[in-house]
């Protein structure tokens, strides 16, 4: 994977922290719930790294890893009761159809996705309830918390995956604690929503890729932290 270069900045915490420069090229990982693996990777090119928010660009066909069951099914196919119980595996797809804009404050539970239909007619916003990003070398990693926030360009919204919410608690993937708290973290979100506050009201829906930019391709040691960045 090329690696754009990264340039150091102050925060103000008081130590340095080195960002990614736009263009550079990392990955996007989610570990499993209740699990130390990752089940999720997503290379993807940087669009913006600073002390206030990572915005990264997922091409359309990027080759990344995605959950599957054991035996090969897809995920969404598998009836909800069953869906958090049986063995589970990973697989190597592409993202196909438009990209995905992908935009995160540190520190802040959820990232908000942007996606749009081809031509580049804006769709929707889409708040992904998940642990604070964490950094490393090559990347960010967190886990997902199933509850999600959709917000369409009138800025009405709606929650989603409320029945994924509910099955993983039954199933042990999430303590009542911890569903309190991504509650909590949806209540937020809702708020920033309402009084239409950033990344919304950033206009990040008018943004386009730079046409130089490549796909970034999948480390084979994806899974490993730190993965090798092969330029």
């Amino acid at each position: 994977m090329a690696d754009g270069g990264a340039v150091r900045a102050e925060v103000d915490a008081g130590g340095p922290a080195v960002y990614w420069a736009p263009g550079s090229q990392i990955l996007w990982r989610y570990r499993e719930n209740g699990g130390a693996r990752f089940h999720i990777a997503r290379p993807v090119t940087v669009v913006r790294d600073d002390s206030e928010l990572l915005a990264v660009w997922m091409a359309p066909g990027t080759e990344c890893v995605k959950p599957v069951l054991a035996d090969g099914t897809p995920v969404h196919v598998e009836p909800l009761e069953s869906r958090y119980t049986k063995p589970r595996s990973v697989t190597r797809g592409r993202w196909f159809g438009t990209g995905v804009l992908k935009l995160a404050r540190p520190g802040e539970p959820w990232s908000v996705w942007l996606f749009w239909e081809p031509g580049w007619q804006f769709k929707n916003w889409y708040v992904n309830l998940e642990e604070p990003l964490t950094r490393w070398a090559g990347g960010v990693d967190s886990e997902d918390h199933f509850l999600d926030i959709t917000v369409d360009p009138d800025r009405s919204w709606q929650w989603r995956d409320e029945d994924e919410f509910t099955q993983a608690q039954r199933d042990g993937l999430m303590s009542p604690q911890q569903a309190r708290k991504v509650r909590e973290a949806g209540h937020s979100a809702v708020r920033v929503i309402r009084a239409w506050g950033p990344p919304f009201s950033d206009g990040w829906q008018h943004w386009r890729p730079d046409p130089s930019w490549s796909v970034p391709s999948l480390p084979p040691d994806w899974h490993r932290t730190p993965a090798h960045l092969s330029s």
